[in-house]
């Protein structure tokens, strides 16, 4: 009988794992053929210079995988029929003359950065939390005891609405903070989740929805994907412009409004009180439904922050969107929808049809975050700090402006970012700004209409680095700034 030449590598940290892989590539090049008797394990054990009984662990490991056979008092033998799953991948002349499948791709994936934001040692990418401030050992202690007492009532398939307990605690939230009642409260793994269900729920093809000109791309995709036509809205420095929405909707039958009236994405803009009501009467008037993405409600400096038009919504018309992504962390993936009592138990019917329910243990353990009072010890400790980012940030870029470098900006009451006029091609100073190690989104990133040629903003968020980086961030973009 032959000896075996084998190759081995180091996957696998058990030996009889090591040998059976060597086999089975053997067995897979060639080396050995289909029905060939294998060495003993006594053999094959003196070859090697390992036990007996590793050699024998390794053939039944074989076996199992259908590689080899065991007869009885024949010994181990390579099966007639190799395992169909690697005879298709390695029999060189089938996939030769075999074509690839060529997909039919209906729905395109939309485009993304081809480097993600967090690689890069400055992330100016407005929007995104301190995920370093955290509490982790605080939040860990209530997701222990979420795991330590559930029922199995509470980890089966439930209410699709989600957890009634972080229901609860979100509603008492919304109407104690936000003054949001008479809502029906829906769980939902983020906004990207939300504006997707409720576009499937309220819009067919064709239809034509009121967005701001300058706006957040991922949520006009889910609009789009619904069949959505999207109409812009044009802006001022006070936010959208109405009379510009009230002419588009005498000139389009326009069947839905998306707006971040609170901290405007990308511009930082908050909506006035007047124009809230204006907006809402127009809407109320046509019969048009408003989509709220209140995004970062909480991060508001110096004052409260106006309360979101939701909660002054007595037609029913406000569908208002929330997430703890900027709360806690984007991979939470926690979001809520709140809804007039008549639309939610179809935004949930349809919301089953992809994800049954958000996650129950993550809302039980928020919800007892919440319930302890964690939560808004959290809010007022980022708050504070996001604060201070944001005043170092604007003294940076005062100062600059001291220095006779041309930006513009105004210093927003809340949100997570500044928006900054620059003055020049802004895309080509986010491009020459990642060969520094930052990123910063150019004002092309927002605009709704792609042949736009405005160009001139930047959004620089504060809130996810240390005061430290932004310093040491904005001193290496400073040469970019001042570029002629």
């Amino acid at each position: 009988m032959k000896t075996l030449t084998l190759s081995f590598d180091s996957t696998h940290t058990k030996r009889y794992l090591q040998i059976a892989a060597a086999i089975r590539r053997a067995i897979e090049n060639g080396t050995v053929t289909p029905s060939e008797k294998l060495p003993s394990a006594r053999a094959l054990a003196a070859q090697l210079s390992v036990n007996r009984h590793t050699i024998m662990a390794a053939y039944d490991e074989l076996v199992a995988q259908g590689w080899v056979e065991a007869k009885q008092r024949q010994g181990y033998t390579v099966v007639r029929t190799l395992p169909v799953y690697r005879a298709l991948v390695n029999d060189k002349v089938h996939v030769k003359t075999v074509d690839k499948h060529a997909w039919r791709i209906v729905k395109p994936s939309q485009e993304s950065f081809n480097r993600p934001a967090h690689d890069y040692v400055f992330n100016f990418a407005g929007g995104n939390p301190d995920i370093e401030q955290f509490p982790f050992n605080e939040f860990r202690g209530f997701i222990n005891d979420a795991l330590n007492r559930p029922t199995v009532k509470e980890l089966n398939y439930g209410d699709n609405a989600g957890f009634q307990p972080f229901i609860k605690e979100v509603s008492t939230y919304l109407r104690r903070v936000r003054a949001i009642t008479d809502k029906e409260v829906i769980v939902v793994n983020g906004s990207q989740e939300a504006l997707y269900v409720v576009s499937q729920v309220l819009l067919k093809v064709g239809d034509k929805v009121a967005v701001e000109n300058l706006g957040y791309r991922p949520a006009w995709s889910a609009l789009q994907n619904a069949g959505a036509e999207l109409i812009g809205i044009k802006q001022t420095e006070q936010g959208i412009d109405v009379d510009d929405f009230e002419s588009l909707i005498k000139q389009h039958k326009i069947r839905l409004l998306y707006l971040t009236p609170l901290h405007q994405y990308p511009t930082t803009v908050t909506l006035s009180a007047e124009k809230r009501v204006k907006i809402y009467r127009l809407a109320q008037q046509y019969n048009i439904p408003i989509i709220e993405d209140d995004y970062d409600h909480e991060f508001h400096y110096n004052s409260q922050p106006l309360p979101p038009m939701a909660a002054n919504d007595p037609a029913g018309i406000v569908i208002y969107l929330s997430s703890f992504s900027k709360i806690m962390f984007p991979g939470i993936r926690l979001g809520i929808i709140a809804v007039d009592k008549v639309l939610a138990p179809h935004i949930v019917s349809y919301r089953s049809l992809i994800n049954h329910k958000a996650n129950v243990l993550l809302q039980d353990a928020v919800a007892r975050w919440m319930s302890d009072g964690g939560f808004e010890r959290h809010l007022r400790k980022a708050t504070r700090q996001y604060q201070k980012r944001r005043k170092c940030m604007v003294e940076l870029l005062n100062a600059f402006i001291d220095e006779g470098i041309a930006i513009e900006f105004t210093m927003p009451k809340g949100g997570m970012a500044l928006w900054v006029n620059i003055g020049k091609n802004a895309q080509e100073i986010a491009d020459l700004a990642k060969s520094q190690g930052i990123f910063l989104l150019a004002e092309s990133a927002f605009h709704l209409n792609q042949k736009n040629n405005e160009n001139k903003f930047i959004r620089l968020g504060f809130a996810g680095q240390s005061e430290a980086k932004i310093k040491q961030g904005l001193m290496l973009l400073k040469p970019l700034l001042n570029k002629k």
